[in-house]
């Protein structure tokens, strides 16, 4: 006879079943796991053992094979040890075989018969809805697998509690959602950040349009308190998008304590990370801070002092909002729709034309500095722009510039609109115009004639790329959306021209020529 236990392996967000198996035979005493374990599985029998002495098992007598099947695929986490626990619960007839079959399982056994939390509850949550099956999970994971809906959920302080259950002499409860309404939520407000008018302006366009954002000035400018602000004004996450994040977030193991993602991801991960903590990958393949970020903003400040080939990884994902970890024998695939934002000072030392702090080695540490962006990933952002030196007469003034929760206000307005015409093409998904791909672009664009002449000259004058072409159009459909325009007029393109700064990168090589 061979006990059947219902499990799953993770690759990427994706959900895999497993079947644990396990079958007692003839040799010496002792557990072995087979079916492509790694270190931490191939330890759980350890902490099996351990487990069982604390709430009074004894292990039998034999030689105990647990197979995890399919055996091609690699099972990675300590989220087996529980499954195969219950197996051999019931390869000894304490748990009914049957019974366990209707559930999905996963858990990590401490010593002392105690159920640790473990990641991926919600997606696993998930798959056992669409498969008509319940989840036995850690309490401290009850909460989070609660999110999938109407799906059944053993929620078990320890192992002791958990036979008991089954046993019928006690009962854990079906856990519930957290109560949100008691959670405050709290975002920097945009109002502290004192001058910058441009740079405010800027950044509610960017929000209204899901745009990539670049800022330029000197060390103490505010760009980072720009940044941080940015997903205060965003739009709330949409039910569908909060479990989508939730789930991204419940893989890396860095859930809140009422188990959903409500706001808006804010990253800013330190210059020094390496290509694997930005995209992805590692021994386990754990998703990357862009994935991490999904649905919100990835903040890259000291843009320049990034690895040069971390950069570059970005690329690819930025344009199809998701990232593909490849291994010799996976692929694994992370969504990564984010919003970027990068900071960084005009050369090395920050004062490259600054009058009163000129650069001692201008034009050539400016030159220098700025060629370590390269030109394809620079066209991924939709608005580079200045962010100058606040004087201190403004830094010594009241804030006097509008809330977070006003701009916050017209960005939903001017998304709704987005997303009303985008539904008139027949398109399902809301997309923001940042993210309509380039056949729908073409449909939303109404440019006036004064806009089509005006656009002609600067494609001819700053010899732009097609990506450039359309980056300045879709700002160019966020500001006039802005004010709930169909059609783009010349003050609406001349904005989104400006805001593409396109003299910055050429005058610092223009001197140096």
């Amino acid at each position: 006879m061979v006990a059947k236990i219902k499990t799953v392996s993770f690759e990427g967000i994706n959900v895999l079943p497993v079947d644990v198996q396990v079958q007692f035979t003839h040799g010496l005493p002792g557990i072995t796991i087979v079916g492509l374990p790694d270190k931490t599985v191939a330890e759980s029998k350890e902490r099996i053992r351990s487990s069982f002495q604390s709430i009074g098992l004894d292990l039998p007598g034999k030689r105990i094979v647990v197979n995890l099947a399919p055996a091609d695929i690699q099972k990675e986490g300590s989220h087996y040890d529980l499954p195969i626990a219950l197996g051999i619960m019931v390869q000894m007839g304490i748990l009914d075989g049957v019974e366990m079959e209707e559930y999905i399982i996963l858990g990590e056994l401490g010593l002392d018969g105690s159920i640790a939390r473990v990641t991926g509850a919600l997606p696993t949550a998930i798959y056992a809805a669409s498969e008509n099956r319940g989840v036995i999970c850690p309490e401290s994971c009850g909460s989070e697998a609660a999110w999938a809906g109407d799906v059944r959920i053993v929620a078990a302080p320890n192992v002791l509690a958990l036979v008991n259950h089954f046993k019928g002499t006690q009962v854990i409860a079906q856990p519930q959602v957290s109560d949100l309404s008691t959670v405050p939520v709290r975002h920097l407000n945009l109002r502290d950040v004192k001058g910058q008018l441009l740079a405010k302006r800027a950044l509610e366009i960017a929000a209204a349009g899901g745009h990539n954002l670049l800022m330029l000035g000197p060390p103490g400018s505010g760009k980072s308190m720009l940044a941080s602000r940015l997903s205060g004004i965003l739009p709330p996450l949409t039910p569908l998008e909060a479990l989508e994040v939730t789930m991204i977030h419940s893989i890396s193991g860095n859930l809140p304590e009422e188990g959903l993602v409500r706001e808006r991801p804010y990253r800013d991960p330190h210059h020094s990370a390496s290509l694997a903590a930005l995209v992805g990958g590692g021994i386990r393949c754990k998703p990357g801070e862009i994935s991490l970020a999904h649905k919100g903003v990835l903040f890259l400040d000291e843009l320049p002092e990034f690895n040069r080939s971390a950069l570059e990884s970005l690329r690819q994902p930025l344009e199809t909002g998701k990232v593909v970890v490849a291994r010799a024998n996976s692929h694994v695939a992370y969504p990564s729709q984010v919003q970027l934002v990068a900071a960084m000072n005009p050369c090395r030392c920050g004062y490259f034309g600054d009058k009163e702090q000129e650069c001692t080695r201008a034009p050539r540490c400016a030159a220098d500095y700025q060629s370590k962006i390269s030109g394809p990933l620079m066209d991924r952002f939709d608005i580079i722009m200045d962010v100058p030196e606040v004087k201190a007469v403004d830094l010594m003034k009241d804030p006097d510039g509008e809330d977070s929760a006003v701009i916050a206000q017209r960005v939903v307005v001017a998304r709704e609109f987005q997303y009303a015409r985008i539904r008139s093409l027949g398109v399902a998904d809301n997309k923001a115009n940042a993210h309509v791909d380039s056949e729908t672009l073409e449909q939303i664009i109404d440019l006036s004639q004064a806009s089509v002449n005006l656009l002609a000259k600067v494609m001819e004058k700053f010899k732009l790329s097609g990506r450039g072409y359309h980056r300045i159009l879709r700002v160019a459909r966020t500001i006039a959306d802005l004010e709930q325009a169909q059609t783009i007029e010349v003050q609406h393109l001349s904005e989104a021209v400006g805001y593409r700064k396109i003299s910055v990168f050429g005058e610092a090589s223009a001197k140096v020529a």
